[in-house]
């Protein structure tokens, strides 16, 4: 095929996998206006409502090891096929009951989506195999797919907002299950699989071991987040997630085909955006709670806060959105220009600035604003560019893998930053200060600190990466090199 042909393939890939992360998006905006009716319809307090966030989480860091090997082993598109089918099952459930149990369930399930983006930037890898400029190429395509992502995320949260105070309930709740549905079909029509899988078996030891590990770790985090530091079971389940690690490496560096190469955290390239993909969670992960209920606080009452209605919150959270999209779209160009290393490290900075801004200037509307369109323009730029640098730096055989653990990482850091700023909040909270907020200002700059140190740490580890590491010349260097049993 021609170069054009071959472009013009993988282009109208990238604009059928953009439609898939665009639905992403909506369940991702889209549930968040009503998360109150859904605690009224099923009859439980407010506070129960964080028990759907902690099995989605869990959940998360449980599918993404297996499915992004299987993605390399069977073809990604089969697993994306997969993934989306449980996802729509699960998302056609929620509208048809009232029963907490059956609903938590259901909504665990849907948390399948979380597996889209790291299939999809390894099957154009796959698929751009090929091509000159191979990383410029996933490069662009990941900024186009996270624009598309976060385009989704505001349109679900208008279209959600608006709709609920307008339909019923069961109504509202089957708007994103048919959005699912129609994913499946565009995957299964107008996706192709990617070339030459990898085959082999799948390591089930180690899939049980690392998921016996996140399922701990995870658990004692939500555990710890519910039930304050001193829960000794709590303590206990993270202690024995952080061993279970331990017996993990030593079967995958022992094992011909392992789940995860542990190796790759060893690599100059590789090991820095893993860590940097953790570091990264706590912000875009365990941030965004309490910076929208420090606009919600109410600063005559507590010395702090805006005070912000409902309609001027989303409004923040859309102009931080559209601040991502722009950071996505922007990346690939600013990475030509210089590298894609000092690219990843200028987003992290801009993340750690927009941050440590909010340590002087909290107190104004505009400030809000203008802090959080810092932090979004990095952030955009870090989801786009994060599995699209781990696809570039892979082994041929684990470029799922890599870019699924970018997710996981990620997924682990934000589950440790969200249980730590829960405990601070909690724990700094003035007497009467419970009442619609989450904590006192100690809290929230304890928040805001945490973020801008571990951006900070994040631009630092960056530092030590190669320099010509997510180029097509690391790429063409790591590939003209002999294989090593």
């Amino acid at each position: 095929m021609t170069r054009a042909k071959t472009l013009g393939a993988l282009a109208s890939v990238v604009g059928f996998l953009a439609f898939v992360e665009f639905t992403s998006g909506i369940l991702q905006g889209y549930y968040t206006p009503m998360l109150t009716n859904i605690a009224r319809n099923l009859g439980i307090h407010d506070a129960d409502v964080n028990w759907l966030e902690g099995t989605q989480l869990m959940l998360s860091a449980l599918v993404v090891p297996a499915f992004a090997k299987l993605g390399d082993m069977v073809g990604h598109k089969r697993m994306l096929l997969i993934s989306t089918a449980i996802t729509a099952a699960a998302s056609l459930v929620l509208p048809f009951t009232d029963v907490f149990a059956v609903f938590l369930v259901a909504w665990a399930l849907q948390g399948f989506y979380v597996v889209w983006l790291p299939l999809e930037i390894a099957l154009i890898w796959s698929r751009s195999r090929s091509m000159s400029g191979r990383s410029g190429i996933t490069a662009r395509a990941a900024g186009l797919l996270v624009a598309a992502l976060e385009l989704g995320a505001i349109t679900g949260a208008l279209v959600g907002g608006a709709l609920v105070d307008a339909l019923p309930l069961t109504v509202v709740l089957l708007v994103p299950a048919i959005a699912v549905t129609v994913c499946f079909f565009v995957i299964w029509f107008g996706v192709k699989e990617s070339p030459e899988p990898t085959g082999g078996r799948l390591d089930t030891v180690g899939l049980v071991i690392i998921s016996l590990a996140l399922i701990s770790l995870t658990g004692g985090l939500s555990f710890l987040r519910l039930n304050g530091v001193g829960d000794v079971l709590a303590w206990s389940l993270v202690g024995l997630g952080v061993l279970l690690v331990w017996p993990f490496a030593i079967w995958e560096l022992r094992h011909d085909d392992p789940l995860i190469d542990v190796r790759m955290f060893r690599s100059p390239a590789l090991g820095p955006v893993f860590l940097t993909a953790g570091l990264f969670g706590v912000s875009v992960l365990g941030a965004q709670a309490p910076l929208s209920t420090f606009a919600r606080t109410d600063p005559a009452v507590y010395g702090y806060g805006l005070g912000t209605s409902g309609f001027a919150t989303s409004l923040i959270i859309g102009i931080y959105l559209i601040a991502m999209i722009a950071g996505a779209l922007l990346f690939p160009t600013i990475a030509r220009l210089v590298t894609p290393r000092v690219t990843l490290m200028g987003a992290s900075v801009l993340v750690a600035v927009g941050f440590l801004l909010f340590l002087p200037f909290h107190a104004a509307y505009l400030q809000l604003i203008t802090n959080m369109v810092i932090v979004g323009l990095g952030s955009g730029a870090l989801v786009a560019a994060l599995p699209a640098a781990a696809a570039s730096a892979a082994p041929p055989t684990q470029t799922g893998v890599a870019t699924g653990l970018t997710n996981s990482v990620k997924t682990i850091g934000g589950a440790v930053a969200s249980c730590v700023f829960g405990i601070a909040l909690i724990n700094h909270a003035a007497g009467g200060a419970t009442e619609g907020t989450a904590g006192s200002l100690s809290g929230y700059i304890t928040v805001w600190i945490v973020c801008g140190v571990t951006a900070l740490a994040a631009a630092v580890l960056l530092a030590f990466v190669p320099k010509e590491a997510f180029t097509d010349k690391a790429v063409v260097e790591a590939e003209s090199q002999p294989a090593v049993p």
